[in-house]
């Protein structure tokens, strides 16, 4: 496992070049965002989206996994057309902690969706996932780290999810410690949101 340490909003270029290879290679990763470090892959990666679900213990159907985006531009891409007023409040909280809920199209892997129908879309108010999601140029498949701890449901220590995660994954991206509060989710399938889970982001 590969271990890199670089700032929040001023990322080593460097490093981001290196990490969008190996994800461009077919490797798995952690890295920061703006609320708990994620495992992620790229978007077409299947091998990778299998890893993820592996270390998760979950069907890729079952996963829940997100997508990060650097930026409004291609979400259109991957989802189904939407309507003005979800693209404004779209517009009003990204980048930040949401993960929003988007009816998805056919550019989406089958494996990703197997049986559902929409996707959980995200852009983190970090630099590096979008920096690193820019330099692929292509989203990136996420899910949280999660701990076994009893009362801690998240890492937030990078040592320590470092050495959870040594064998699993093949690189870490660290910015310091990260948050223990996941995003809130919200429904957009229709044009009225419907917060699914209230935690770090307040809907605007």
């Amino acid at each position: 496992m590969e271990f890199f340490e670089t700032f929040e909003w001023n990322p080593d270029g460097r490093i981001i070049t290196e990490v969008s290879k190996r994800l461009n290679n077919g490797e798995i990763g952690i890295i920061p965002t703006d609320t708990i470090y994620a495992i992620v892959c790229g978007l077409n990666n299947k091998r990778g989206i299998e890893r993820i679900c592996k270390l998760i213990g979950k069907k890729p159907e079952k996963s829940n996994l997100s997508v990060i985006f650097p930026d409004l531009k291609n979400i259109s891409e991957y989802t189904q057309p939407f309507s003005t007023p979800v693209y404004k409040t779209l517009k009003r909280n990204f980048p930040g902690p949401f993960t929003f809920i988007l009816k998805a199209n056919s550019n989406i892997p089958k494996l990703f969706l197997t049986n559902r129908k929409t996707l959980g879309i995200r852009i983190p108010d970090n630099k590096i996932p979008l920096l690193i999601s820019q330099e692929l140029g292509s989203p990136l498949i996420s899910t949280s780290v999660h701990s076994e701890d009893e009362i801690l449901d998240y890492h937030t220590d990078p040592e320590e999810i470092m050495n959870t995660f040594y064998n699993q994954v093949d690189f870490m991206v660290s910015s310091g410690s990260g948050g223990n509060i996941p995003s809130t989710v919200v429904d957009l399938t229709e044009d009225e949101p419907v917060i699914i889970r209230q935690a770090k982001g307040e809907l605007i």
